[in-house]
């Protein structure tokens, strides 16, 4: 069976409402970026920091996954799929994708602030101030903010290496580390880049299909499979 690493950045979700910073002038609800997703921003005001990412959780719990979620569970049925996701929602898993690494972190997750290694999946949107870790530190959202490390980049690579085909959706390629695991796709594998815009800056060969991932990827799916099968 054949490896498909799948690459899904802002745009596979934002078709499911989940609103995205770099299509609204670097703005999250009217917060500059600095405000709410970095450790400064922590540590000036945790209060708005909870705040942001409580309504990034609840609006989580009120949409669906789109068709292009759906795309990737079936194209399960037919090759060996990893996905690897800039995305810190959960539309993958509840789409029923069964392999997804996330390297910006989880909005369902929240962890101890003294000690990374204390994770609680939490199924309520909201964490406040006073909420504790066991080892009676606050919580705070389990999401890699600007300026910390990438702790699943290592992993990621590793899987990208494994790649017969790439995939990558609703990325601009522009934000690093992750922007540039394609460099790490094994040179005779094709990679494929589904996105309204994108101009991806690569050295190596990459077909472009522009529109949206709800739109394209399941056209991707049904000839990918149907190749399989003849």
């Amino acid at each position: 069976m054949r490896k498909i690493v799948v690459f899904t950045g802002a745009g596979m979700s934002a078709e499911s409402g989940i609103k995205t910073f770099r299509d609204s002038d670097g703005l999250w609800e009217n917060h500059p970026v600095e405000e709410v997703a970095t450790p400064q921003a922590w540590v000036r005001n945790p209060k708005l920091v909870l705040d942001f990412y409580n309504a990034r959780r609840k609006q989580m719990h009120e949409v669906e996954p789109n068709k292009g979620h759906y795309a990737l569970v079936d194209l399960e049925k037919y090759f060996d799929v990893e996905i690897v996701t800039q995305n810190v929602d959960n539309l993958h898993e509840r789409a029923g994708s069964s392999r997804v690494l996330h390297l910006h972190g989880e909005l369902s997750k929240v962890r101890s602030t003294r000690n990374p290694n204390l994770i609680y999946t939490t199924e309520n949107w909201e964490i406040k101030l006073g909420d504790l870790a066991e080892d009676g530190a606050q919580l705070r959202p389990h999401i890699v903010w600007f300026g910390e490390q990438v702790p699943q980049f290592e992993t990621a690579i590793k899987i990208t290496q494994t790649a017969d085909i790439m995939i990558v959706v609703g990325t601009s390629l522009v934000v690093y580390p992750a922007a540039s695991l394609i460099e790490y796709v094994p040179f005779n594998a094709p990679v494929m880049l589904i996105d309204p815009k994108a101009e991806p800056q690569s050295r190596r060969k990459i077909e472009i299909i522009r529109g949206t991932a709800a739109e394209k990827l399941p056209e991707l799916v049904k000839k990918l499979i149907s190749n399989e099968n003849t």
